[in-house]
């Protein structure tokens, strides 16, 4: 038997912040990581193995994701965008990278949600994982696209899936509405590995933020995957508070969950 839950992970969006901060502890957590991106990649674990390639091709989807029992995906368009780039990056993107799992008998896939699938929801409202979608731009849409789309792959195909909405995931809060939303990397790391380890997660929603005393989520139908948080913004209070003073309440950055993105144009105007 073996001592990891997943003997070989795939992590995608290897290249980028989030991805970066993940390689070690998943590195720790398995027999064989492939990491991949679209981006160059050099190999830093020695039980890494590295690949080049895009989301938009399902033939480097179904190729990448052979002999692999978990995805951890990272992938895709990380902001808001040209609804051409959010399109081919993560919507198909994610259609392809699911057809692997599927074809390939991928047992568990770990992906970056999005606040900003809830993000027209006011600061005020206290949100759960079972509130309808309110969406704040392309990028949202997409992300919403792709919870939709793990619901099915579970329904049909049996394909386990934790969609984690991340809020604000830095090394630290940078402004008001992040004392709020901040998830540190500590907490990123702490949160997958309980993502891989969970015993049955069938396809479950769960807010990606640190143990922050201002709250706007209630994590209450994702206990069962026993995250618990350390890190908390509100250390960073004075800090923020020192150099931006105290922020208006009609501040779009503080009036909803989404922040600038659910007061922003259109991005293709």
């Amino acid at each position: 038997m073996s001592k990891y839950k997943y003997n070989n992970i795939l992590l995608t969006g290897a290249a980028g912040a989030l991805g970066e901060q993940l390689r070690k502890i998943l590195s720790k957590n398995c027999n064989l990581l492939k990491i991949s991106d679209k981006e160059k990649l050099f190999k830093k674990f020695e039980n890494e193995v590295v690949n080049q390639a895009d989301l938009s091709s399902a033939e480097a989807m179904i190729d990448l994701t052979k002999n692999t029992d978990c995805v951890v995906h990272m992938g895709g368009q990380s902001i808001e965008g040209s609804w051409s780039n959010v399109l081919n990056s993560n919507i198909i993107g994610m259609y392809n990278l699911y057809e692997g799992c599927r074809k390939n008998n991928v047992k568990r896939v770990i992906w970056a949600s999005s606040v900003h699938t809830v993000g027209f929801y006011p600061r005020s409202e206290i949100i759960d994982s079972k509130v309808p979608p309110r969406p704040d731009s392309n990028y949202g849409l997409s992300k919403v696209f792709g919870e939709s789309l793990a619901q099915y792959y579970w329904d049909k195909y049996k394909i386990e899936t934790v969609s984690v909405r991340i809020y604000s995931c830095l090394a630290e809060p940078k402004d008001h509405r992040i004392l709020s939303t901040w998830l540190s990397y500590d907490d990123l790391r702490h949160l997958i590995i309980a993502c891989i380890n969970s015993a049955n997660v069938q396809h479950s929603i769960i807010f990606g933020v640190s143990n922050n005393d201002s709250v706007l989520i209630d994590n209450k139908y994702a206990k069962h995957i026993a995250y618990k948080p350390k890190d908390n913004g509100e250390d960073f209070r004075s800090l923020i508070e020192k150099k931006d003073g105290f922020i208006d309440s009609t501040d779009p950055l503080v009036t909803t969950h989404g922040g600038y993105f659910a007061s922003s144009g259109h991005f293709d105007d």
